[in-house]
């Protein structure tokens, strides 16, 4: 009968079992990491594209809406998007105290983003056609509708304007002419004018021209400046 062999000094039934070989990262890349991906169009998904923001805005008397389109976007898609939102603002931004302070830098901020579009090429590799830009914002019926009462405020300020301009003409811009009376309607030397018949009861002045009044008239006169250049006098009268 043979004798068992001695106990062996390896706990490990396997040789390597205690040395074990380390694995390769599942999927890893050859090469390293992958590149980033390149942004496309929010809307047709093409390139090359412009990350600028559209903004529009609405006014409702009390209240107010901020909108915003954020990009990136291709070129007729920002194009068409611009083109959407300044109209509707044209139109509807005006519309209260605040709203008609905030809706002209809206306008503005958009014209960065015109520029911004207009400088893209035209796009390719869209996974859907771009949006149709449109017509220009100034031939929309928005636009026209926002035209058509600011030109006749235009109109109406130059035609207030040039009336001012006719009457401020008179040399002296008083509205008083030489030979007219006047009386003063507050304590000298502070001046209230009022225009009364010569032969009014009461104190009165008549205004005459600066050369043709003095103390040789033996009435008492008062020099009225008209426009800090030409004077009057004003004679009493009564």
């Amino acid at each position: 009968m043979s004798a068992a062999p001695p106990p062996s000094s390896n706990p490990h039934p396997y040789p390597y079992a205690a040395h074990p070989q380390p694995q390769p990262a599942p999927y890893a890349a050859p090469w390293g990491a992958a590149p980033a991906p390149v942004p496309a169009c929010r809307i047709c998904g093409a390139l090359p594209v412009s990350p600028a923001t559209v903004r529009g805005h609405q006014g409702f008397l009390v209240i107010m809406r901020f909108l915003k389109a954020e990009g990136p976007f291709c070129r007729p898609c920002g194009t068409a998007t611009y083109r959407r939102m300044t109209a509707n603002t044209l139109i509807q931004g005006w519309w209260g105290p605040l709203s008609a302070l905030i809706t002209p830098f809206t306008l503005l901020a958009n014209l960065f983003a015109r520029s911004a579009f207009r400088k893209l090429p035209q796009p390719y590799g869209g996974w859907r056609p771009p949006l149709d830009p449109g017509k220009p914002v100034p031939l929309r019926p928005q636009a026209l509708l926002f035209l058509i009462p600011a030109g006749l405020v235009l109109a109406a300020l130059t035609v207030l304007m040039a009336i001012g301009v006719v009457v401020g003409g008179d040399p002296e811009s008083t509205g008083f002419t030489a030979g007219e009376c006047v009386r003063n309607n507050a304590d000298w030397p502070e001046q209230d004018l009022e225009r009364v018949a010569c032969d009014a009861t009461g104190e009165r002045y008549e205004v005459t021209e600066h050369q043709d009044c003095g103390p040789a008239d033996y009435l008492m006169y008062l020099e009225y400046s008209a426009n800090g250049a030409t004077s009057y006098c004003l004679s009493r009268r009564g």
